[in-house]
């Protein structure tokens, strides 16, 4: 047999799930091929490790302190209590407060400037007639000409 093969039915080999021919076929196989014998050898330690992580050994008082644990923090009252209530209360009140700021500041950034100040200053100047020459002369007139 190839090594391939081997490879591919050594999990049941080693778990005896193979017909009985092929069991000997395969520990044939693993007396004359050291590389094969040596992959049977590591899958067999890991598939032991595997066993053992199955099942973990189970403490029996754990379940008697963890009931303690709860009995014992269900009495106790909890000191950050006012201050928990507290942040329950502030947390929502700051972000509908800085949602409310946010909200005026975007109505306020879209909103066009005020250009009555600087028209007048302008005006002063005499310098409007310079900066605006459509508001003094049509389209019609200066497509005219």
């Amino acid at each position: 047999m190839k090594c391939k093969t081997i490879h591919k039915k050594l999990i049941f080999f080693l778990e005896g799930d193979l017909p009985a021919s092929q069991m000997e076929e395969v520990q044939k196989h693993l007396s004359q091929c050291n590389s094969c014998n040596a992959f049977a050898k590591d899958l067999k330690n890991t598939l032991g490790i595997i066993e053992l992580e199955k099942k973990p050994s189970i403490n029996p008082f754990f379940f008697t302190r963890l009931k303690a644990k709860l009995e014992n923090r269900m009495t106790e009252p909890s000191p950050a209590y006012g201050r928990i209530r507290l942040i329950n209360i502030l947390q929502p009140a700051l972000f509908s407060l800085f949602l409310i700021i946010g909200i005026y500041s975007g109505i306020k950034i879209g909103q066009p400037a005020s250009t009555k100040h600087y028209t007048e200053m302008l005006m002063q100047n005499g310098e409007i007639p310079y900066l605006n020459e459509m508001e003094t002369e049509t389209i019609e007139l200066s497509l005219m000409e």
